[in-house]
């Protein structure tokens, strides 16, 4: 029998959490209960003008949130309680891996994800994000960024202090990323539609929290993520997000990043079946060039998503044929941030 004995949820109550979210949002996925408890659920390397980054995705319990309509993320997590034993193993398999092992003079960024929030206690454990923490200084000497996915609710400026104080102790110093999903700018479709319970006040609040620390920021947006939305007004809603996150950095005086993400078609969510219908299309890669342009001149960095993480659903990738030049173009201005290769590849204007 589960007893609470300092305030948080017993673990049965987290599970219930997640499978109530999952059926409210009209989710027909299934957990992944099979995957070897110390394993991450996977890991890759991306190129940017950062230099290379290490992106881990750790098995744990699901998101708890698991109402955002359009996202499946969750299906490659346990809906059951993963201890902080097997984090830490999965932190030991990662960095043991012999990929990671011959490039980690090389890694200068390092995004810490479980497809939820590791600021949550309940699905990631405290004890096994301070074991990363030191196992991060100890093996990757060159990362000058850590990165930590969260939702907004989760972060805690106490335990951020403490993290920061940790990896500034490294012969050479690095710094916090806060990475938050904000997924669209219009707020009927961030909240209303796509469900993801993310208010401008509570977003705005953290800016304005980080920027005394100096914590860096990183917000995922999604290019075209519901149904109904045209092609137009999905770049126009990223442009508009680009305007907003331009203007805070500059007010508050914080770094901060979009990674845009054109949205593939996820298995067993709502988007599927419209997909599957006739009813959606993902968006063109050249309609997300046209969009990143926008960001020319202002004051955030910009990274496009070009994966799908293997979670697409069969022929709703954004990728189609015949884009393969583009998609090279477009991890060229990754690696970059050279406006011009989007101009020159892609035939665009700066307007």
């Amino acid at each position: 029998m589960a007893t609470i004995t300092d305030g948080r949820d017993a673990p049965g109550d987290v599970e219930s959490q997640i499978v109530n979210a999952t059926d409210r949002a009209g989710k027909t996925y299934s957990f992944d209960e099979r995957h070897e408890a110390g394993r991450p659920a996977d890991w890759w390397f991306q190129e940017s003008h950062e230099g290379l980054i290490l992106f881990t995705v750790f098995y744990t319990q699901a998101c708890r949130w698991s109402s955002c309509t359009g996202c499946n993320l969750p299906s490659v997590s346990s809906c059951q309680h993963v201890g902080w034993r097997s984090i830490i193993e999965q932190v030991d398999a990662m960095l043991a891996d012999p990929a990671v092992q011959s490039r980690r003079r090389d890694i200068t960024k390092v995004i810490v994800s479980n497809n939820g929030s590791v600021l949550d206690e309940e699905t990631f454990s405290s004890t096994a994000l301070m074991y990363l923490v030191v196992q991060l200084n100890l093996h990757l000497p060159r990362m000058k960024v850590l990165s930590l996915e969260t939702r907004v609710e989760y972060v805690d400026l106490a335990e951020l202090e403490f993290l920061s104080r940790a990896i500034k102790e490294r012969e050479e110093p690095a710094e916090i990323e806060l990475a938050i999903g904000f997924e669209a700018f219009d707020d009927r479709i961030r909240n209303k539609v796509f469900q993801k319970g993310l208010s401008l006040g509570a977003f705005e609040g953290l800016v304005r929290n980080i920027s005394r620390p100096h914590y860096r920021l990183k917000c995922y947006f999604m290019q075209k993520p519901v149904v109904g939305m045209s092609d137009e007004q999905a770049i126009c809603d990223i442009r508009q997000g680009i305007d907003y996150l331009s203007g805070l950095a500059g007010k508050y005086g914080v770094a901060i990043n979009m990674h845009l993400n054109p949205t593939f078609v996820a298995r067993g969510t709502p988007l599927e079946t419209a997909f599957r219908a006739g009813d959606y299309a993902p968006p063109r890669l050249l309609d997300v060039a046209r969009a990143v342009m926008h960001g020319m001149g202002k004051n955030i960095s910009i990274f496009i998503g070009l994966s799908d993480e293997g979670l697409a659903a069969e022929g709703g990738s954004f990728i189609r044929p015949g884009d393969e030049t583009l998609v090279q173009h477009l991890e060229m201005f990754n690696r970059t941030e050279d406006y011009k290769v989007l101009m020159e590849s892609c035939c665009l204007r700066h307007n």
